[in-house]
């Protein structure tokens, strides 16, 4: 018996969409075409637009995440989830995320996908923060992560390409928790 439709349209929808990502990763959102994500994906231009309607669309649903699992945090477990990160953020980085880094200062969109993502960790740290300025601390450890992330992965900074993530852990660690209101030792 032949594959559900639904499920084929599922199976469309994933290979367009990473196909998408890898472009947007690869080009940054300007220079991606919906016939070159179409191209990739090996289905016709004019079914890229009917599953999303326009390029801001494929966009926004190829450089969606799924927002960490939801725990309760303390200020230690904070710095600890932050630096836990280290981990993808010096690795291979999804293709979604490469696509939003690549493109989000140069359109709206993009800028917009991000905003809403580091929002929502910004949340979640200030959550485990005490203190009425415990948001403008969680996001000064979210931007932190980020010019990291940004400095490894887009600008290939040497300084940073060589040094284990256990390095740069230890040399976090105590700006981070002094972030968090914690005692720095």
């Amino acid at each position: 018996m032949g594959v559900p439709r639904a499920e084929r349209r599922r199976r469309t929808e994933a290979r367009i969409l990473d196909a998408a990502r890898v472009l947007f990763a690869e080009l940054g959102y300007e220079r991606a075409t919906i016939r070159g994500v179409a191209r990739r994906a090996e289905v016709d231009p004019a079914l890229v637009m009917q599953y999303f309607g326009s390029k801001q669309e494929l966009f926004q649903q190829a450089v969606r995440m799924t927002p960490p699992a939801d725990g309760e945090l303390d200020a230690e477990g904070a710095v600890e989830h932050v630096l836990g990160s280290l981990t993808m953020k010096l690795g291979e980085l999804p293709q979604g995320s490469l696509a939003m880094m690549r493109s989000m200062l140069t359109h709206p969109e993009a800028a917009a996908s991000a905003r809403q993502v580091l929002s929502r960790q910004i949340d979640r740290l200030a959550e485990a923060m005490p203190g009425d300025d415990a948001r403008l601390r969680a996001a000064l450890m979210t931007l932190t992560m980020l010019g990291i992330t940004v400095g490894h992965q887009l600008l290939e900074i040497d300084e940073l390409r060589g040094v284990p993530q256990e390095e740069l852990a230890r040399l976090l660690r105590p700006s981070l928790r002094a972030l968090t209101g914690q005692e720095v030792s």
